[in-house]
């Protein structure tokens, strides 16, 4: 049996959330559900009305081909890309291509995939507007402008993944930078981010390089999100592998995935060349791209999440896997750097955060910014249990009472609940412990020392868990050794 490496290219659109108004229109940039309530007449087509640049957007472009290390041309152009399709209210949309025009051409992407480093080349990466959107009911489609002219940014890579985790990692390292960049929320639930998967297989035996040697490509249309991606990847090697191996030949079309089925969809043939007769935007001039102005946008980027990963690993003692869940959403690492700000101790921040913050937010389905407490609230937990007022579990109890009654956590640390760490008061109730359990003490005094345990047990059971642990080892080390 033939051994194939899969070639995967995408194009991720990504919606850019940061701006105030659309590309070319005054209308208001923002998500809303109520459909048809930021458009303006450009948005929808209407005769006579005149695309205005928003100069903010395209610095917020040129920033995400800075980072991706692409080369910035000289003239920034618009070009209509003419089609006709429902959503798309003029008939054509203000992109770019033709020319070497694009924010930025020719890059190269670091990225972590299973702690590995991959390195993916970039097409090019340009500006242009997002299409309305339409719902589809049983028997009508409606359409909400809201979606038309919203600043997109369409990044095109050229075939260097191999495997649909690969994809999903690069998706998310591209998701961080645009967050962390401030370019965009990059948010699928809120369809921010749409991708189209080209993929074909490979005879594994031949030379990768040549791409003489690639096999016929098949374009995934729209997948709405990174599981989908993963999904339709997994499916299309499968479905492609199947074919090569009865000795069919793939065809080049364009198919949708379909969630429904978990399967990849013929929707049309495609051939090489789709002539959608481009022409240069007449109502746009050519403009010039100064280096001055570059440098003040390279000049503005902010750390992203590789360099604060570096920074959790090197400065803050953290691990790796740590440092990396903590980076993954920009939300996360802004929280802990919060927290750090106002004294929280760095592994004891991550700890919290990692295991039982994230676990909460998974079970409720919410971002950290709809998370109840607060990292000052969070302090007033690790305070306590910092100063031995409450144990570990007791302190597990406050953080999820503080969540079920959105009350803060103090409302709930008193002396009621709080840990027993005086040492005399402690020395006493181990000393009455060890008074009724002489036959125990004789059996620890000869080498049973699992009956330690059995002594710290008595003493949570005579406490109601309150006794401070390390405390309580300590002085009954110390009654045991006097016996």
């Amino acid at each position: 049996m033939t051994q194939y490496l899969a070639k995967i290219g995408i194009e991720m659109h990504c919606e850019m959330s940061e701006t105030n108004t659309k590309v070319f229109s005054a209308a208001k940039n923002a998500y809303s559900e109520t459909p048809n309530t930021n458009v303006r007449p450009l948005d929808m087509g209407f005769p006579g009305t005149l695309p205005v640049v928003n100069k903010e957007a395209v610095r917020l472009a040129l920033m995400a081909s800075i980072i991706l290390n692409c080369s910035q041309p000289e003239y920034i152009y618009f070009e209509r890309k003419n089609y006709y399709y429902p959503d798309m209210p003029k008939n054509y949309q203000i992109t770019q291509e033709t020319k070497p025009i694009p924010v930025g051409i020719y890059g190269k992407v670091e990225y972590e995939c299973e702690g590995e480093l991959k390195t993916i080349r970039v097409n090019n990466i340009h500006l242009e507007e997002d299409s309305a959107s339409l719902d589809h009911f049983y028997s009508t489609t409606n359409i909400d402008y809201n979606r038309a002219g919203v600043p997109l940014l369409e990044l095109v890579t050229e075939p260097d993944i191999h495997s649909a985790k690969e994809a999903v990692a690069f998706l998310e390292h591209m998701r961080s930078v645009y967050q962390y960049a401030g370019i965009s929320e990059a948010d699928s639930k809120k369809g921010q981010i749409r991708c189209d998967v080209n993929i074909s297989l490979m005879d594994a035996s031949l030379d990768e390089t040549d791409s003489n040697n690639w096999g016929t490509r098949t374009e995934i249309k729209n997948v709405n999100s990174f599981g989908g991606v993963k999904d339709a990847i997994n499916y299309e090697i499968k479905r492609q592998t199947e074919v090569l191996e009865s000795g069919g030949v793939i065809e080049q079309e364009t198919r949708r995935w379909d969630e429904e089925s978990g399967t990849t969809i013929r929707m049309r043939s495609k051939e090489d060349a789709i002539d959608y007769k481009y022409f240069v935007e007449p109502n746009i001039p050519k403009f010039k791209i100064n280096q001055e102005w570059l440098e003040e946008i390279k000049l503005s980027i902010p750390k992203l999440a590789m360099d604060r990963k570096k920074e959790y690993i090197d400065e803050l003692g953290l691990s790796s896997y740590d440092a990396g869940v903590l980076v993954k959403e920009k939300s996360i690492s802004d929280y802990f750097e919060e927290c750090i700000n106002i004294g929280i101790e760095a592994k004891t921040a991550a700890n919290w955060i990692t295991v039982n913050i994230i676990g909460e937010l998974n079970k409720e389905n919410i971002s950290i910014d709809e998370f109840y407490i607060v990292p000052t609230m969070l302090k007033q937990i690790i305070d306590a249990l910092k100063d031995g007022f409450l144990s570990s579990k007791q302190a597990k109890e406050v953080f999820a009472k503080a969540i079920e009654e959105k009350k803060e956590p103090k409302t709930f640390i008193n002396k009621e609940n709080a840990q027993i760490s005086n040492k005399e008061e402690l020395a006493h109730i181990i000393g009455d412990i060890l008074n009724i359990n002489q036959e125990q003490i004789e059996q620890y005094k000869n080498g049973r020392n699992n009956v330690f345990d059995y002594f710290v047990g008595q003493v949570m059971k005579n406490t109601k868990g309150k006794a401070n642990p390390v405390l309580t080892k300590e002085i009954l080390q110390e009654e045991l050794n006097k016996r």
